[in-house]
């Protein structure tokens, strides 16, 4: 045998050996770039790396935060971290004995770049690993289910939208793969979309919500913006919240006849428990829809919790530099089915608030709504329960995070009563604001009773608008031989045509949210706005939430 054919047969030889392995020995492959498989601990292999979203073109939490850095290395050794950019700085790291995983906090870096930041070996001379051109700006969190899962190239004027993209390079993205595990992950086990400067390619396949929100934060904050997006469409929330959250609200045991990405937990444990050691600025929220047949009536309960969750989690996960209570918006849902009688989508509106109609609110404390019922979209392709017009909602977002998160002084919200006071006749309500009001004999309801409680099953009668002025509307009680214990306002699945609600703000444009209140027998209702309680017209204090 020649030395050619020897070589040759050795090549041959060792190829069917690699075979072998990789059939019956199958590696497991840690990268922040492909899928890989779990490994509930996920520095096995030794390997000097940045865990799966550090990566380049990021944008990390800008000061007054400090940004975390968590990544693999051989264990024992030192690992160096290099900022270099318009600051420079350096930050000393051992990796665990037990784990594989370092962890550095970065000293607080203003909004800005571009940086390149290394993790190199202290003792061990040309093994480093690098990220470029990272940003440090503001990063936020966007989740849900199928509406925020939406994509860019749904949009009705999807096409002008991703002409905008190469405006922004400074809004960059990121997408957590769709992955349930029944135990919480360290890290991520799969990325759709790596950390992206957009381009009308790239961002199609990215959350529609989740951009524009972050695009219409730039126009205003001028300064890098960091989105990540982990959504998976039909999923409850008791799928996004923790084993811990979820017994809060009685349901301590996984529910037999869910499985699948609906399950407790799963997402939770897969799609957000990972990303609890990012530092990020806050989060919206577009969820609800497979909770108007699923646990409804807990959604009051569940809903808050899991906020709750995630907010101590990414706080303790930073090492304190996420806020304990980092702002988080969500969508109030918007229309199904028009004509409706089902009390499913009206019921989760109200309970996505916790029962008070509005936040922040004593339960839901830093959170703000976009009300999306009077956003309908009948002739959607991707169903009435996918409207396309996202722009609005992501307006309304803004608004919220332009109060909340940087203490701008606007109104975020539609006018609520904080006056209810029953006549023989009529019903006066008196809004916080001052109003915008079309005529409409059907959008209000009263509830007719005089001893048993104002259920959905209830005596409600529609109660017409008789006259309003800048800040009261009156309603008839006509149609009420009884009592009148109860008003409510858009109890629905599709209470009106687009942007046509009869109450909006007459300043903001922002449309009255759904609502129902009781009245405490002819007391009537009343709100302290500045504490947000509710008290009769006596003076005396009332249930908080529903009342």
């Amino acid at each position: 045998m020649g030395k050619a054919d020897c070589h040759h047969f050795l090549a041959r030889v060792l190829c069917v050996l690699l075979l072998i392995i990789l059939l019956f020995n199958r590696p497991t492959i840690c990268s922040s770039r492909q899928e890989h498989e779990e490994q509930q601990w996920p520095c096995g292999d030794g390997n000097l790396r940045f865990a799966s979203y550090y990566e380049d073109h990021m944008v990390l939490q800008k000061s007054p935060e400090r940004a975390l850095l968590w990544g693999c290395g051989p264990l024992g050794e030192q690992v160096t971290v290099y900022v270099q950019g318009p600051n420079t700085q350096q930050t000393l790291a051992t990796v665990s004995d037990e784990s594989g995983m370092w962890r550095v906090m970065l000293a607080p870096v203003e909004a800005g770049g571009p940086y390149n930041i290394t993790a190199a070996l202290t003792n061990l001379q040309n093994t480093y690993v690098t990220l470029v051109d990272v940003l440090f700006g503001d990063v936020w969190l966007c989740s849900g289910q199928s509406n925020m899962f939406f994509k860019v190239l749904g949009l009705v004027n999807a096409s002008g939208e991703l002409a905008l993209a190469s405006k922004y390079p400074h809004v960059r993205f990121f997408m957590v793969g769709l992955v349930q595990k029944d135990t919480e992950l360290l890290d991520l086990t799969k990325v759709d979309i790596s950390w992206s400067v957009p381009n009308e390619k790239n961002l199609a396949s990215f959350s529609a919500l989740c951009w524009l929100f972050g695009r219409y934060l730039y126009n205003t904050l001028q300064y890098p913006i960091g989105l990540v997006e982990s959504s998976w469409g039909g999923t409850p929330v008791e799928a996004w919240s923790s084993h811990s959250a979820l017994r809060k609200c009685g349901l301590d045991n996984p529910d037999e006849n869910s499985t699948g990405p609906i399950s407790n937990s799963v997402l939770w444990n897969a799609m957000i428990h990972p990303l609890l050691n990012l530092t990020i600025k806050g989060a919206i929220w577009y969820q609800g829809e497979s909770n108007a047949d699923y646990h409804r009536d807990l959604y009051n309960c569940t809903f808050p919790a899991m906020i709750d969750s995630w907010r101590m989690g990414f706080h303790e996960g930073s090492g304190g530099q996420t806020a304990i209570q980092f702002p988080f918006g969500f969508v109030q849902l918007s229309t199904y089915k028009r004509h409706s009688t089902d009390d499913g989508f009206p019921e989760i509106r109200w309970h996505q608030t916790a029962d008070y109609g509005f936040v922040p609110n004593p339960r839901m404390m830093n959170t703000f709504m976009a009300v999306a019922m009077d956003l309908p979209d009948e002739t959607s392709p991707y169903g009435t329960i996918h409207p396309r017009y996202k722009e609005d909602v992501a307006y309304r977002l803004t608004l919220g995070a332009k109060a909340l998160a940087y203490n701008y002084s606007l109104t975020f919200h539609g006018p609520f009563p904080d006056h209810i006071l029953p006549q023989k006749l009529y019903v006066n309500l008196t809004f916080d604001q001052q109003l915008s009001v079309t005529p409409s004999t059907d959008i209000f309801e009263i509830c007719c009773s005089a001893s048993i409680s104002c259920g959905p099953r209830a005596n409600w009668v529609s109660a017409p608008i008789i006259t309003w002025d800048q800040t009261t509307i009156q309603l008839s009680t006509e149609s009420c031989p009884d009592q009148v214990a109860a008003v409510r306002y858009a109890w629905t699945d599709w209470p009106c045509d687009f942007k046509a609600c009869p109450v909006y703000g007459s300043n903001t444009s922002l449309p009255a949210p759904p609502f129902v209140i009781s009245l405490q027998q002819s007391f009537g209702w009343k709100r302290n706005v500045a504490t947000n309680r509710y008290f009769n017209t006596d003076g005396q204090k009332v249930h908080d939430g529903v009342l």
